[in-house]
């Protein structure tokens, strides 16, 4: 029982020092703003400005300016302890809060949509995965947005993960637990009248975002048809489970991409624990998934230390989709006369395709043309017959 009281004490004293925030005082030139809209159904924490760790069963809204640094490596994340040293020439701070009543944040997002180009009038909401504190999620939607050029408005769900490492039941609770919040956030997000809404989920994030998508199909929820993009960064999910997710759903969205690492440390954990080979997020064979109709991305080449989140973390993955427009072309935002080239080798299995992206080195033509997955040029060219690959077809 003591040994039981002292990891309890040692894990919320952990929680509470990742939850602290520290706010830029006054200008600091040279710094960048990020404002991020953000819904949440964490509860209130009456030592922070921010919210906590507790579960409501109300949605809350608000909007966050983000200080970013002037010099950083991309992906990273920098940030201060003790506060009382923290610089917002070198860290990630807090500019400003705001709370948002719901026709606040609806007014809110409507605005910003309208000061997107015409084309590009989409919302994107993100959401966050296993052990992550409050302000952990709104520093890294501000830096996803900031770092990856994702088109459109990007805001932020933040369910209620104790943000702990040893709490992975009590986050998988909460995750189940944040669905209704996550569907209500979809309908205000809808009311903004965006062209359409991407949903990208990270890790047990991931698993919500499925979760939802099942009960608004289920449902007939007219917040579905809104859906026009889905992207799973390391999906911490049950292959089985998301088959059925699948099956229940229906047809997916146009667009849905799942990114995957062989080298997830986090999710080869999470698979022992539940006695699996794999997780969703490190598939090492794509014939699981065969026939769904996903494009799965392979970064295992660019993962490093714990490798759960290369996606937004790794400099030289982000270098590499600030070059070849990723994320623009994924959600069909440039021209055919702007393609880039792809490093890549890339596989088709009846209407599943698997890219397995290689860092930038030599000359990455073949047959001096770019090498691009059937999925982006159909969304580029519009042209539903092209479904080439490099010749590594299967």
């Amino acid at each position: 029982m003591r040994l039981f009281l002292f990891a309890s004490l040692t894990l919320l004293a952990a929680c509470a020092v990742r939850e602290e925030v520290d706010f830029v005082q006054g200008p600091a030139e040279g710094t960048v703003r990020q404002d991020v809209l953000v819904g949440t159904t964490r509860g209130a924490d009456p030592t922070q400005p921010v919210p906590g760790w507790s579960r409501s069963p109300e949605v809350t809204y608000g909007r966050y300016v983000v200080s970013i640094p002037p010099d950083r490596e991309p992906g990273a994340i920098p940030r201060q302890r003790p506060r009382s040293q923290a610089d917002p020439l070198r860290h990630f701070m807090l500019a400003g809060t705001e709370a948002l009543n719901t026709p606040g944040f609806v007014r809110a997002l409507r605005t910003e949509l309208a000061q997107q180009p015409s084309a590009q009038r989409e919302a994107v909401v993100f959401v966050h995965g296993f052990n992550t504190a409050f302000i952990e999620g709104v520093y890294r939607t501000a830096q996803l947005d900031y770092d990856l050029h994702i088109p459109g408005v990007m805001l932020h769900y933040s369910w209620p993960s104790l943000g702990a490492p040893l709490a992975y039941a009590h986050d998988r609770d909460s995750a189940l637990f944040a669905r209704d919040g996550l569907i209500d956030m979809l309908h205000q997000v809808r009311a903004a009248g965006p062209r359409r809404i991407i949903l990208i989920g990270h890790s047990m994030g991931a698993h919500l975002t499925m979760e939802v998508l099942r009960q608004l199909a289920l449902t007939r929820d007219p917040a579905m048809a809104a859906i026009g993009g889905v992207i799973l960064i390391s999906p911490d999910i049950d292959v089985a489970l998301f088959r059925q997710q699948v099956r229940a759903i229906g047809p997916l969205p146009e667009t849905f991409m799942i990114v995957t690492s062989q080298r997830d440390r986090v999710l080869t954990l999470s698979a022992s624990l539940t006695g699996e080979r794999s997780r969703l997020g490190n598939l090492s064979n794509a014939e699981d998934v065969a026939g769904l109709g996903v494009t799965l991305v392979d970064v295992s080449a660019f993962g490093t230390g714990a490798g759960h989140f290369t996606a937004g973390s790794s400099p030289a993955l982000i270098g590499l989709f600030a070059q070849m427009n990723a994320f623009n072309l994924a959600l069909g935002q440039e021209t055919s006369g702007s393609v880039p080239l792809l490093p890549a080798t890339i596989l088709t299995l009846q209407n599943t395709t698997e890219i397995i992206l290689n860092p930038l080195s030599g000359d990455t033509r073949r047959g001096g043309r770019a090498v691009l997955p059937w999925w982006m040029r159909r969304l580029v060219t519009g042209d539903e017959t092209l479904a080439e690959s490099d010749g590594s077809s299967r």
